[in-house]
């Protein structure tokens, strides 16, 4: 189908003669679908704005002084670099020329044979642009240390605000978003409130400080069981959460919180975890991109609609079954296994074999909300509490990407444990609104 000659030496990648896959992401897809490929018979093109892999489920850790961001984070040029006839190389891809195989980036231009967009989600703030303006979101690590620094920056304003008014100001923190994100981070400051402002900021009354979680639907974790939603919703309160279901943010001027209830709060911390869109790149037919979502629409193989050499995986492809008619849930299964699928049907599409098509095998879903608290909705049962807690942590630790994380993970959550501590409370970097 293709000659695979392509440029020489675009961004000093020379031409092996062999089919050039050029991924767009390093995310769970991106990643799996690279390491699928090693040392096969194509050459691989890795590229991103970042030099690194960032496992998102744990970035609430970073927000909330849990972990540092290192841990978290692992180089991508460590994740290919024994694979053979495979490149990275850290750039904006911002024009895709389907009619010449090449795409544009802030580095210069790259031909491919094969193009695999996997630039998975954005913020979504729903068009509002005082909360875009003044709210904190958390997709990125830069992200979770700006919440993580705003936090405790506002512990020391209030230590020396000069009425209570401006001490509650800054003692209270609004979450909007009743979704995994939103409620572990709950939890999460919460600890942070019940556990470490009484030892360190002694002269502050942990009175005076709330933790407000804002949900649009009617319960939390609304793709979860009810079962879990209800348990969430228990362990949260417990922990001193004041959770607000059926209420929606309608405006932030950066002091006051405006919802579409008589609920006004005053606070100096917003953040925004209420939803997501997706990131696509620009250059892909109108026609290929459902717009409500921002996703691709994508074949059971995960062919982009009008496309036979561009694929989407992960989060920024929509793949209707009937199953998931509305496409598969955003989170990192789906990608990890559309990306390990994928590798395999490029070789079996260089061999002119027929592809597999993709079906998705729901591993569950899970959520933690502090210390011995957690949720796991499986495909035939769900639980909740310390084994929940326990299961959920194991997961988690698993999935990080290389050996020393895990270990620097699991001394952080041992002694955090042990100690009722949080290590990392360190403004390195801080936030100006």
């Amino acid at each position: 189908m293709f000659n695979f000659t392509g440029d020489i030496f675009s961004m000093n990648i020379p031409d092996s003669g062999l089919a050039r896959v050029v991924i767009i992401g390093g995310g769970f897809a991106g990643v799996n679908l690279a390491k699928s490929l090693a040392n096969k018979k194509v050459q691989v093109v890795l590229l991103d704005q970042h030099n690194y892999h960032t496992f998102q489920p744990l970035l609430y850790q970073v927000s909330s002084a849990g972990l540092e961001p290192d841990s978290i984070a692992y180089p991508l040029r460590k994740i290919i670099k024994n694979h053979k006839n495979s490149f990275f190389r850290m750039a904006k891809v911002n024009l895709i020329h389907p009619e010449s195989n090449t795409v544009s980036t802030n580095i210069g231009e790259l031909s491919y044979d094969y193009l695999v967009i996997a630039t998975g989600t954005k913020t979504n703030f729903f068009g509002n642009q005082s909360i875009e303006d003044y709210s904190m979101p958390m997709k990125k690590i830069p992200q979770a240390l700006n919440i993580r620094s705003l936090i405790l920056q506002n512990l020391e304003k209030a230590t020396i605000a000069e009425t209570i008014e401006e001490r509650r100001s800054y003692l209270n923190f609004v979450i909007v978003g009743g979704g995994p994100t939103g409620v572990e981070l709950a939890g999460a400051i919460a600890e942070l409130k019940n556990h470490i402002v009484p030892r360190d900021y002694p002269d502050l009354d942990t009175g005076d400080m709330f933790i407000h979680l804002l949900e649009g639907n009617d319960r939390l974790l609304s793709a979860m069981s009810i079962q879990a939603s209800k348990k969430s919703e228990q362990f949260l309160k417990k922990l001193g959460v004041h959770v607000h279901c059926n209420t929606y943010v309608s405006g932030y001027d950066g002091k006051i919180v405006q919802t579409n209830t008589d609920l006004k709060l005053q606070s100096e911390t917003l953040i925004w975890a209420a939803g997501i869109t997706g990131n696509p790149v620009e250059g892909i037919a109108t026609a290929s991109i459902d717009t409500r979502p921002n996703r691709y629409k994508v074949n059971q193989f995960n062919q982009v609609e009008g496309y036979d050499n561009i694929f989407a995986l992960g989060d920024i492809a929509l793949m209707s079954t009937e199953d998931y008619p509305l496409g598969h849930p955003q989170v990192a299964q789906p990608a990890i296994q559309q990306g390990k699928l994928l590798g395999k049907n490029l070789l079996k599409l260089l061999k002119g074999e027929a592809m597999k098509p993709f079906k998705y095998k729901d591993k569950g879903s899970m959520a933690t909300i502090g210390r011995n608290k957690a949720v796991v909705d499986l495909k035939h049962f769900n639980f909740a509490g310390f084994f929940a807690w326990f299961v959920w942590m194991f997961i988690h630790l698993m999935a990080l990407v290389g050996f020393r994380n895990r270990v620097i993970v699991f001394f952080n959550w041992t002694y955090n444990y042990i100690n009722f501590d949080k290590a990392a409370r360190l403004i390195i970097r801080p936030f100006k609104k």
